[in-house]
């Protein structure tokens, strides 16, 4: 029987194309479905032909449903009963190609939109969350206009998240935001990363010069210029710095020649060439396991991070990686150490290693996927009131 995915995401394709994070089969693990329609909440055509790999073998449809400027506050906050006119467009769009079921990434209007979905149509819905908005957005608001509209979007996101069949947070620091929104539905889903273009690291050997690498968005929860500033006190060093960001500006200005930067790099480059680093550091105060952290991980880089500000994350506790102060005396010191001992440098990588494998391997991940899915598929349990 022919099995069709809707998928909803807050954003265009053409960024992540642009950044080079193209995951096969990201969006249809296991090759489940058949037909893969993604719907974007944004202006954005892609072209097909470059998205195709993250639907596998499915048969790809793009669909652009913008969110019309000015919808925030016509209607009150995106309250979900007046947002309907949006959402329903969507509906429509499910009840065209009648997908099997749909997936969400984020619990935005893409969400809400799915609910009324479910309770129009009766088609299972999961959404998948990729930060805890308490802890990475609402406690980062800096002016008071962020700060009334990011609290006015708790209702929204409530909506989405308990009509939801199943919500799927991509690491333990969101559960707690799930919990005190009342989700009881959830289960912990790790991302899927890079599969077979990541190596393994095979010799601990350093290269001269030293090579480190830092992989992340340039902005000020995820600020490396601590560690830009280390590398100045350390001889025989290089760095090359991956990703894009306001800062990138400022952040070349203060590098020296040592220092490059690459706004971005196909993923399939970037999975093959964690292995001919030596050490990978970045700087996150993120209540989170990022993809950038779990693809050296799984290579089997030594990783160096910030002690951030509040709660460890759990997933990365147990010596898998090298934690220092965020300053500069921190990755500084923190680094030489490392360097200056090629058994605890081994032992480092070879650690984070197992135990990424046996938790966030590619295939495992893909496959717990599909798994959700076939289970969704299947449950068809009852629909939930209208929002």
């Amino acid at each position: 029987m022919s099995r069709g995915l809707l998928v909803i995401i807050p954003h265009g394709l053409s960024e992540i194309l642009a950044k080079g994070e193209v995951v096969e089969r990201y969006y249809n693990p296991g090759g489940l479905f058949d037909r893969v329609d993604i719907v974007m909440t944004v202006d954005d055509h892609p072209d097909p032909r470059l998205v195709q790999t993250m639907v596998g073998d499915a048969d790809l449809h793009l669909h652009a449903v913008p969110i019309p400027d000015g919808l925030f506050r016509r209607s009150l906050g995106f309250s979900p009963a007046l947002v309907r006119g949006w959402t329903e467009q969507i509906v429509t769009l499910a009840q065209k190609v009648s997908p099997s079921l749909v997936r969400c990434h984020g619990a935005h209007l893409n969400a809400l939109a799915a609910r009324h979905v479910r309770k129009r149509l009766g088609i299972p819905y999961a959404v998948s969350l990729h930060i805890n908005p308490d802890e990475d957005v609402r406690n980062r608001a800096v002016s008071r206009g962020d700060r009334l509209r990011l609290r006015a979007m708790v209702p929204l996101e409530r909506a989405g998240l308990l009509g939801a069949d199943l919500v799927l947070p991509v690491y333990e620091p969101i559960v707690p935001y799930l919990e005190r929104l009342g989700v009881r539905r959830y289960e912990v889903a790790y991302n899927v990363v890079g599969g077979r273009h990541l190596r393994v690291k095979a010799d601990y050997s350093l290269h001269d010069p030293v090579r480190v690498i830092s992989v992340g968005r340039l902005f000020s929860a995820k600020n490396p210029e601590h560690l830009i500033r280390a590398l100045e006190e350390l001889d025989g060093v290089e760095l090359t710095v991956v990703g894009d960001g306001p800062l990138r500006p400022t952040l070349e200005r203060i590098a020296s020649e040592r220092v490059s930067f690459r706004p971005s790099i196909p993923n399939a480059e970037l999975c093959a060439m964690l292995a001919e680093q030596d050490v990978f550091a970045t700087h996150t105060e993120h209540w989170e396991i990022s993809k950038a952290i779990l693809e050296p991980l799984l290579t089997g880089l030594p990783v160096v991070l910030n002690c951030r500000t509040g709660a460890p994350v759990p997933e990365l506790e147990g010596g898998i990686c090298r934690f220092v102060e965020s300053s500069v005396a921190g990755y500084r010191e923190g680094l030489r150490d490392l360097l200056g001992d090629h058994h605890a440098r081994e032992a480092l990588g070879r650690r984070g290693r197992q135990e990424a494998s046996a938790r966030w391997a590619p295939e495992q991940t893909e496959e717990r996927f599909a798994e959700i899915y076939r289970h969704l598929l299947g449950a068809a349990p009852q629909v939930p009131s209208a929002a």
